[in-house]
């Protein structure tokens, strides 16, 4: 359980998605590279960072995959009930995150295994220190197209101050849990947490992240990332 007199943070993996992109036998978390699976991947790069002591998994009810893992025995590794959309899978790792004290929530994608410590670093020292929270985040670098209903160029949008949001995003436990519900309640689309914070009229932080913290989504991204992940090393 966590001091509520020292910087506490819990680390949350939603895994309840089911990877339809992939076109793979299995869930992308359970793909593997090296031998390992993406899900324990991100999951140990998470637990390498000291300031992260314990990561709560939302898995799905009756996911025969996940107990065959290794980390599913690990102590400082909670699975809690994943839901069926990613909202409702975060709220349930908060329920947990709630109940041992941990004051703030650092959400990352399973898919994501090649982030980096040091933005984890960063991204930690400007959500403390913001009044709402941050998320590592990618400046837009190439020209963006808005599309018609035929799918045919509409407009060239100005990519001046555009990103791409990546993962970990990092808020206070109770303020999350709140926004997330409240959106919830009034069917609101939430496509990562940060949104559900702007929902409720806050501006949290961008904190530049590396743009090799890909997100495994398309049988291509899978080899990417094993190369990442062996240039990385170390």
């Amino acid at each position: 359980m966590s001091s509520p007199n020292t910087l506490s943070v819990v680390a949350i993996v939603p895994a309840a998605g089911v990877g339809s992109r992939m076109k793979a036998d299995r869930p992308k978390q359970y793909l593997q590279i090296d031998q390992t699976t993406v899900l324990e991947h991100t999951i140990n790069k998470l637990l390498a960072h000291p300031l992260i002591d314990k990561v709560v998994v939302a898995i799905t009810e009756g996911d025969p995959y996940y107990p065959e893992l290794a980390i599913s025995q690990q102590d400082n590794v909670i699975r809690v009930a994943g839901g069926k959309e990613r909202a409702d899978s975060v709220l349930s790792a908060l329920q947990y995150a709630a109940s041992e004290n941990y004051q703030w929530a650092l959400v990352h994608d399973a898919a994501r295994p090649c982030v980096h410590l040091r933005d984890i670093d960063r991204l930690i020292e400007v959500a403390t220190q913001h009044k709402c929270g941050a998320i590592l985040a990618s400046p837009v670098r190439d020209t963006m197209k808005r599309a018609n209903k035929n799918n045919d160029i509409d407009h060239t949008v100005d990519r001046e101050a555009m990103w791409h949001a990546l993962t970990p995003q990092m808020f206070r436990t109770q303020q999350l849990t709140q926004a997330l519900s409240a959106a919830l309640e009034q069917g609101v689309a939430i496509t990562d947490e940060a949104s559900a914070l702007e929902w409720q009229g806050e501006n949290p932080a961008l904190v530049q992240g590396s743009a090799d913290n890909i997100k495994i989504t398309q049988p291509e991204d899978l080899a990417l990332a094993e190369f990442y992940l062996q240039r990385n090393k170390g």
